[in-house]
């Protein structure tokens, strides 16, 4: 069965099992229709996002992406802002919002969301599309339910160890 965005939610409500962040990140990319995606998760003794699970990214952009200083690159403008940042096609975006790294991943319809609990910051979860796309409002809402309840998994210390 395929997972969709209110499937995983449903799981991640209805479950005290700890988070396997590899398994959701896939579930997540799958639901969106994505190709790659990330998260990060906020070290809060650094202050910097700390990668947790990735799919679909060059293995030589993974040591770039280990370590996100909030403010830097799409998840650390998402943290920054509190708010969803999202590019039609990074391929093509001269903002300075994506690092210049990441066009090495070859997507375009990107997003990354802050996952957020009671308005704190727990960290990052960024999906991508091998073309250019704009996610609908209701796709952000649904990131964004997916990350509040990462965040209370976090919040409650029911997480998997990263391999």
């Amino acid at each position: 069965m395929q997972a969709t965005s209110a499937s995983i939610l449903s799981s991640l409500q209805n479950s005290e099992a700890p988070i396997a962040w590899q398994q959701l990140l896939t579930d997540v990319i799958t639901a969106f229709n994505c190709s790659t995606g990330t998260i990060h998760t906020l070290d809060k003794g650094s202050q910097l996002l700390s990668l947790q699970a990735h799919k679909g990214i060059p293995p030589f952009l993974l040591p770039k992406m280990e370590a996100i200083p909030i403010g830097k690159g799409m998840a650390g403008i998402a943290a920054q802002r509190r708010a969803p940042v999202e590019m039609c096609n990074l391929q093509t975006d001269e903002s300075g919002v994506a690092r210049p790294a990441a066009k090495e991943t070859r997507v375009e319809g990107s997003i990354a969301v802050p996952m957020l609990l009671d308005g704190e910051l727990y960290g990052t979860l960024g999906i991508a599309k091998p073309m250019p796309y704009d996610f609908t409002e209701d796709e952000k809402r649904d990131l964004l339910k997916i990350g509040e309840e990462m965040s209370r998994h976090l919040r409650a210390g029911s997480v998997q160890p990263t391999p």
